[in-house]
């Protein structure tokens, strides 16, 4: 790396190296007027104004609005002089690089990004490619997680429902309901909030559903499946009522946290 340090006194510029300037703690000799001046007061930034520098004498075979001339005989270097302190940036070394290293650590880096990314989102990635699900569900097997289905509830509704009185006993009420699933995609089976009202429309008793209780013992080991996509789930559910006087009820579906 060449720096660039002007003499107070001419004005001349002078390209130097940091080894230069630290040789004799950034005491130069001009070699135009032979001033001896600080080296390091005098740097100066290429570009931030004109330094009087004078062209190579190979421009002028190439400008053809210049006039011959001859050349100028090479500047001498600055001459080293005297002992000071040297500034701490003259006498630091460059940190040393290595791009293989550096290489492998932004592939691993990428790579655990890509990994953390893959296990956020493994719902939504083996709902859009469902050949990965095999590995995603053999990358959770070793971690712990579990590849579950989608939970939309914008998609999955209640399509019909109904309470009525069981004939065969006077306190068991059978509630019927069909479950429509939306999506192009299979949705897992969703919580049930049933509410029995009395005659002023007031909640008498609540209780939450889960698939397992809804669909009973025989289809419960469905359940993992889920809805399949733009289809239905029915089912009938005997509730014993003997503890409320129930006349109405309210039915909701929602995904637990």
């Amino acid at each position: 790396m060449s720096l660039v340090t002007r003499c107070p006194v001419c004005a001349t510029a002078f390209r130097v190296q940091p080894a230069q300037l630290a040789a004799r703690s950034g005491k130069v000799r001009c070699g135009k007027c032979a001033k001896v001046f600080d080296g390091v007061a005098g740097l100066v930034e290429e570009g931030t104004e004109r330094l009087r520098l004078e062209p190579s004498p190979q421009l002028g075979l190439f400008d053809p609005s210049r006039r011959p001339r001859h050349a100028a005989p090479p500047r001498p270097d600055p001459v080293v002089d005297e002992d000071a302190p040297v500034p701490e940036f003259l006498v630091r070394e460059a940190p040393r690089r290595h791009p293989v290293l550096w290489g492998i650590a932004a592939l691993l880096a990428a790579s655990a990004l890509v990994a953390q990314a893959a296990h956020r989102y493994r719902t939504e990635i083996a709902v859009l490619l469902p050949e990965a699900r095999a590995p995603l569900e053999a990358a959770c097997r070793a971690t712990g997680c579990t590849v579950s289905l989608p939970r939309r509830p914008d998609l999955i509704g209640i399509e019909s429902s109904d309470l009525q009185a069981d004939g065969k006993g006077d306190n068991v009420i059978v509630l019927n309901a069909v479950l429509r699933n939306r999506a192009p995609f299979p949705q897992e089976y969703p919580a049930l909030e049933l509410t029995l009202t009395d005659d002023a429309d007031r909640p008498v008793v609540r209780r939450v559903l889960r698939p397992a209780d809804y669909l009973g013992p025989a289809r419960a080991a469905q359940a993992p499946a889920g809805i399949a996509a733009g289809g239905e789930a029915a089912f009938r559910m005997n509730l014993d009522a003997s503890r409320a006087r129930a006349t109405g009820y309210r039915l909701y579906l929602f995904f637990p946290q």
